[in-house]
């Protein structure tokens, strides 16, 4: 093992140890995730985990690790909807000397540094149609080119896929594609938001309380009142929110008691606003700055402040998939 490798592990025992808390549950709709999360963790199965922002998808794909004869190897997680469209696939991918402007070394990808472990995809939908289709290639051939090369290189990885979004849905829409659909949904596993286990917040919010009470280094307890309103809460932001609560609780409390007072619970959501007016706004704003920028897709990304292949997906989304210019396409 290599120095970096077995640095990499000392990370990795770290973060599972952290994401131990996250698997706490014995409500029934948790038992059944853990379940079969632990079924298809000893195969090679790709596995798409589906869910709300905040449920916990890392923390069942980091368990599956975990359980899996991978598990001595890395696990590797890249947000698909956090970089840019080139610099995207340059990490997924890796790249040679000279393949861009700047790329004066060679470098591997995530795919090669998770070798012989796990890569987690987080908001797969967020990749574009390039990618996407290189990440077919992985899956069905199992290996891969990097940016700028030519020698093909063995993919030895499991993918483990996320997404808060309906996958079908996306397909249907031609926002994914139908053959990589496939190809990460051999097992699916949806988890359920917070709310639908509101069993498990007691047991959560116990375990925070320890984690952020021994890092403050002192006690930290819930009044009654206060449990309460944890359990009486909706959770939007579900498990995420729930620790980010208590950690402010806990600081903020004075004698390690905490109170209402000390909750940071949102107001009750306002009423639902129709989206089909939402899409018609955002429809005219796009087709506005397309036509402004005549056509430039790079422009028009950056004029609105999302990526490139955000732009793309809003654009079929909308049937506005304008050609971009000539010197576009050459850039």
């Amino acid at each position: 093992m290599t120095a970096l490798h077995a640095i990499h592990n000392i990370l990795d025992d770290e973060r599972d140890h952290n994401h131990d808390r996250g698997t706490i549950g014995d409500s029934r709709a948790w038992r059944e995730i853990l379940t079969r999360a632990a079924k298809v963790a000893p195969t090679d199965a790709t596995v798409c985990l589906s869910g709300e922002s905040g449920t916990g998808k890392e923390v069942i794909a980091r368990y599956i690790h975990r359980l899996s004869p991978r598990r001595r190897s890395p696990f590797v997680a890249i947000n698909c909807a956090a970089l840019p469209e080139q610099l995207f696939e340059a990490e997924l991918f890796g790249f040679e000397r000279g393949a861009f402007s700047g790329a004066q070394q060679p470098k591997p990808g995530l795919i090669e540094l998770a070798s012989g472990g796990v890569l987690f995809l987080d908001e797969i939908t967020e990749m574009t149609p390039a990618a996407q289709a290189k990440l077919l290639r992985v899956l069905q051939e199992h290996e891969f080119i990097r940016l700028g090369g030519t020698r093909l290189i063995r993919a030895n990885v499991r993918v483990i896929a996320a997404t808060n979004r309906d996958l079908r849905e996306a397909v249907a829409k031609g926002e994914f594609r139908a053959d990589l659909y496939y190809r990460i949904n051999v097992f699916d596993i949806a988890i359920p938001p917070l709310r639908a286990r509101a069993d498990d917040i007691p047991l959560l919010a116990a375990s925070f309380l320890s984690e952020f009470g021994d890092a403050m280094g002192r006690p930290a307890h819930l009044r009654p009142e206060a449990m309460h309103a944890l359990v009486s809460y909706e959770w939007p932001g579900n498990v995420r929110e729930l620790r980010n609560v208590i950690e402010r609780a806990t600081i903020t409390s004075d004698d390690g008691w905490i109170g209402i007072e000390h909750l940071s619970l949102r107001p009750a959501a306002a009423p639902i606003v129709d989206t089909t007016n939402l899409d018609l706004l955002e429809r005219g704003a796009i087709e506005r700055v397309m036509h402004e920028v005549r056509g430039n897709k790079l422009r028009a990304s950056r004029r609105l402040g999302i990526s490139r292949s955000q732009l793309y997906i809003r654009l079929r989304k909308h049937g506005l998939d304008v050609p971009a210019p000539a010197a576009e396409r050459l850039a």
